[in-house]
């Protein structure tokens, strides 16, 4: 989705401004899908979660490991949720999980394990407290 595309590049960027007028029609749009699939989901928790929306990003997440308790974005977004309310314990716990599940996951080659491989690897070499 372009717009997801656009917050994303915005977010790297550091345009903080651009993220926060271009997040809530991105979410809007995710949201106007109506179904979505676990990597739309993801999406989803990404832009709720760079934009400042915790709440949105967990409950992404929740949907994610409901389905998958060991999918990897799905840890990777709970971790991120974690870390915006500040629950350094379920970030760690989180983290190990996401660790634990790689080896095994990555074998998969699920389609959104392929497009969000760079998320992947920086959330699996990332330092957590």
């Amino acid at each position: 989705m372009r717009l997801y595309d656009r917050v994303m590049s915005a977010h790297e960027r550091g345009k903080a401004d651009t993220v926060q007028i271009f997040a809530p029609m991105a979410i809007t749009a995710y949201q106007m899908i109506g179904n979505l699939d676990l990597d739309q989901r993801y999406d989803l928790g990404r832009i709720a979660a760079i934009s400042g929306d915790e709440t949105l990003a967990r409950a992404q997440a929740d949907t994610i490991l409901a389905s998958n308790p060991k999918h990897l974005l799905g840890l990777i977004l709970a971790g991120n949720a974690a870390r915006m309310r500040k629950d350094a314990a379920a970030e760690r716990s989180y983290h190990d999980k996401l660790v634990a599940a790689a080896p095994t996951e990555r074998t998969k080659q699920l389609p959104e394990y392929v497009t969000h491989e760079n998320d992947i690897t920086i959330a699996l070499d990332a330092k957590r407290p």
